[in-house]
């Protein structure tokens, strides 16, 4: 019993510690929800158009003003948003710890989602029950606020629906989730014109979320439409995602430039409302199946296989290569490596997902390579080392750099322009740059476009894109086009966002070249999606699934689905095609029987699995190819499959398809039986990846036998066959130069070690060892010398034989001729008459004559 309790222990430390550790994510929820909730609250960019409503259900200051001067009940709502701002922001869910890649690691993981699943999870409940029960736990603020908005929307207050529609939706403040009631919140404030009213009604009929409405893709492009006409930026980027791609509407290529237009013209403006050099850009959009190594796994997918089966996942391999890479570089930069101290400060300074950006600890690295080349007087120190003169101007690039725009420090561009000056001296680019800025912009120089270009043209011949695009523009407004569309291309290749901007409106607006609008919508909508901040949240998005609340995470997945983001179409396709394990059911309540609820699910999935593969995802295109083989969200279509895999498979990128492929063509499903092809498929699935040997392996061995039976019963499948050879017809010049060349390639192979002896003992040329090996060559070229020979003296005898015929038939015609001037001349005694001296046959000395030779 005693022992019993002791191999208990583990286990209930291990619960403890779970227990813990979940009660402390939770609480890191709140504080970052709370800190989100803060942020949005903050002061916002003044663009053209107002920045998107927030999440949480209070509006921004611009559409709060405006509807207090235009609405009824206006003193109603600021009663009820000051209760809901004493209110903290607080969502149902626990925290998902990501699996740690040490042993412990993932012992607590596992022993944490164990804990979760064994003790954590209710039994469903009926909706009104479940709604009566939180409604019991509401703060009475929060229900007073309620009341509040309800009153007001009464009176017609447009955002006061909206705020309601809000609170019902996403659930904020612990307010119970009711999509229905959130779906006529909306709907009476959309009559209202509430633009955000407008684009969640859009989003709800798109995508049928919630179960509150059946799908109609008709309704939703209306809705999205009214909004986007009244400027809500995420119904514009919704609307010419939909005429872009066709969906319930046919593709329209103008309409999807021009809403795509609108938005690119509002991200531009929102980067160059930014420090000097525009605002830093910070890409949240990434697909969580990355993380896992790809759809299928870590060497079965296409992101994680092949070409990029050296590529670490973002979230696993990619944090523990950057903790090893850390330590690795602080350890030498201890030992005074100065590149290694320059490598930390850039990390430092431009961030990454699993690194966030710290200028403070930037600016210190940096400092410490200036300091080993410059003096506190600007003098150069000597014996800094080889090299040291390029590497500190680059830190005095990112120095200066910083104090330009105010990163980390105070802004001061005196003390920039020093940095700057300093790096001049050995070419730096980045201060060529940025001196082009200061002159160009008169920041503590006089403006002077014509030193601006020079400087911009020095650093744009070194690669550097902004430079590129700065020296584009200025030779755009001195009307060269053709050269500024070379320069904007170049940037373009660094992912510049005004380098697609200006390529952008040069396309649309046919300047320099014929006008394109296909070429226009794919560069405005690059720029559109590089500005996520101003009307996506990939942020809140990541930060839920992270955390555990998958609802949230998938609601705010799917409107950047929605708007054409295709990371967000394959993490919605993603999380749906994996709900079995943890999706909770309260976010489609409406679809009470379990196979129904699991096919609506599946048709999502496939909708958002095939338009990320229509936007290039080849692992989607083959998770589609899936769904139609198995019939997921859709009739079983094996013809359909068999096309995803075909097109997945083009240019040998997805071993998956490949195989795939094989098994297709070997059971003869949705294609025809083909023994032969299938073992092509299968050898071309492992020339793409060679991790897939193993299956490969089996899958040919199986192959082989079921062609072997089906070759010795006379099936009527296509057995496995070897390629026939195709031989080339040669000419008679071909010929021999193809011998030469073969017997010349023959004798230049041979080296020292044919001619030596095997036991080491150096040969001799001309020993027996030679001649056997050259008795084959002798025989072949002798054999072929004498027919030429022959060959020669036969056409030399045929060519004699001629000459004779014509000299007789030469001397026959002057013998005719000379005879009868000769009649008188008198004849030799027993000569013929004419001339000869043989009897001709019929005379009678011819017998005579025969007998005579004979006995002779």
């Amino acid at each position: 019993m005693r022992g019993r309790q002791l191999r208990l222990l583990p286990l209930l430390f291990v619960i403890t510690c779970a227990f813990v550790h979940i009660a402390c994510g939770q609480q890191e929820v709140l504080n970052g929800q709370l800190q989100r909730h803060e942020a949005q609250q903050a002061p916002e960019l003044q663009l053209e158009h107002p920045k998107p409503v927030s999440h949480i259900g209070i509006p921004n200051d611009e559409r709060r003003a405006s509807d207090s001067r235009e609405a009824n009940g206006a003193p109603l709502v600021e009663e009820a948003l000051a209760l809901l701002r004493s209110l903290e922001v607080h969502r149902d869910g626990f925290p998902m710890t990501k699996k740690g890649s040490s042993l412990f690691g993932g012992i607590f993981y596992y022993a944490k989602e164990a804990f979760v699943l064994l003790f954590m999870k209710d039994a469903p409940q009926e909706e009104e029950s479940k709604t009566s029960n939180v409604r019991a736990t509401v703060d009475p603020k929060l229900l007073t606020a309620v009341e509040l908005l309800k009153a007001a929307s009464d009176q017609g207050h447009a955002e006061a629906g909206n705020i309601l529609g809000d609170l019902n939706f996403w659930g904020n403040f612990s307010y119970p989730q009711n999509y229905s009631e959130a779906l006529n919140r909306y709907s009476a404030a959309s009559l209202k014109g509430n633009t955000a009213a407008q684009h969640m009604l859009g989003f709800l009929y798109g995508t049928g979320f919630g179960g509150a409405v059946v799908q109609d893709q008709a309704k939703s492009l209306l809705y999205h439409t009214f909004a986007a006409l009244s400027g809500e930026t995420r119904s514009e980027m919704t609307v010419a995602f939909r005429h872009y791609t066709g969906i319930a509407t046919p593709r329209n290529c103008d309409e999807a430039v021009f809403y795509y237009k609108r938005v690119a013209d509002k991200a531009v403006q929102y980067f160059r409302s930014g420090p000097p050099g525009g605002r830093a850009l910070v890409k949240d959009s990434y697909r969580l199946s990355d993380d896992d190594g790809g759809v299928y796994g870590e060497g079965a997918s296409v992101v994680s296989s092949g070409i990029n089966a050296n590529r670490g996942s973002p979230s696993t391999e990619s944090q523990a290569s950057m903790d090893d890479v850390l330590e690795y570089l602080d350890l030498m930069s201890r030992k005074g490596d100065l590149k290694a101290t320059f490598g930390l400060g850039k990390l430092y300074y431009d961030g990454s997902r699993v690194l966030r950006q710290n200028y403070r600890r930037a600016k210190t690295y940096f400092m410490i390579v200036a300091k080993r080349y410059w003096g506190k007087d600007g003098k150069i120190i000597a014996g800094g080392g080889p090299g040291i003169e390029k590497l500190a101007s680059k830190a005095a690039g990112y120095l200066g750099r910083m104090f330009l725009r105010g990163e980390g420090v105070e802004q001061n561009f005196d003390k920039a322009l020093i940095w700057f000056r300093r790096g001049l001296a050995n070419g730096d680019s980045l201060c060529q740059y940025s001196m082009g800025l200061m002159f160009l912009n008169g920041l503590s120089l006089p403006k002077d476009p014509l030193r601006a270009a020079d400087y911009f043209k020095a650093a744009a011949d070194q690669d550097f894109a902004p430079a590129q695009v700065r020296f584009g523009a200025l030779l755009l407004d001195q009307g060269d086009v053709q050269v500024a569309t070379k320069y904007f291309e170049l940037a373009a290749r660094h992912g510049n966002i005004e380098a697609f901007y200006f390529l952008a409106e040069i396309s649309n607006q046919g300047i320099g070249r014929d006008q394109s609008c296909g070429v226009a919508t794919t560069y405005y909508k690059i720029v559109a999606e590089k500005a996520e901040a101003i009307h996506s949240s990939f942020p809140e998005a990541n930060h839920a699934y992270e955390s555990g609340d998958r609802d949230f995470a998938l609601a705010t997945y799917m409107m950047a689905a929605e708007q054409g983001y295709e990371t967000a179409q394959a993490n919605v396709a993603y999380i749906l095609d994996h709900k079995e394990s943890w999706l909770s059911t309260n976010v489609f309540s409406r679809l009470r029987n379990a196979r129904q609820y699991d096919s609506r699910l599946q048709a999502l999935a496939l909708i958002y699995w095939t338009r990320s593969a229509k936007q290039s995802n080849v692992d989607s295109m083959v998770k589609m190819g899936d769904y139609y083989l198995a019939g997921l969200g859709s009739d079983p279509d094996s013809e359909k499959a068999a096309a995803c895999y075909q097109t997945a498979a083009e240019f040998q990128q997805s071993a998956q398809a490949l195989w795939n492929l094989g098994w297709m063509h070997e059971n003869g499903v949705g294609v025809e039986q083909d023994f032969h092809l299938a073992k092509r498929f299968y050898d071309q699935a492992l020339e793409t990846n060679s991790e897939a040997y193993l299956p490969v392996t089996l899958s040919l061995l199986k192959l082989r036998m079921r062609s072997f039976w089906n070759t010795v019963t006379h099936g009527r499948v296509k057995s496995i066959q070897s390629e026939p050879v195709v031989k080339k017809e040669w000419s008679v010049r071909e010929w021999i130069h193809n011998f030469l060349a073969e017997d010349q390639s023959y004798y230049n192979e041979l080296d020292d070690d044919d001619l030596s002896d095997p036991n080491g003992q150096e040969g001799m040329p001309g020993g027996d060892e030679y001649y056997d090996d050259l008795d084959g060559g002798m025989m072949e070229s002798l054999i072929i010398i004498g027919l030429a020979a022959t060959l020669a003296f036969l056409m030399f005898y045929r060519q004699q034989r001629q000459l004779n015929h014509q000299r007789a038939a030469e001397q026959q015609r002057n013998a005719g001729g000379n005879a009868a001037g000769e009649a008188g001349r008198p004849a030799v005694p027993g000569q013929q008459p004419d001339g000869g001296f043989f009897p001709p046959p019929g005379d009678p000395d011819f017998n005579r004559w025969v007998a005579g030779a004979v006995a002779h």
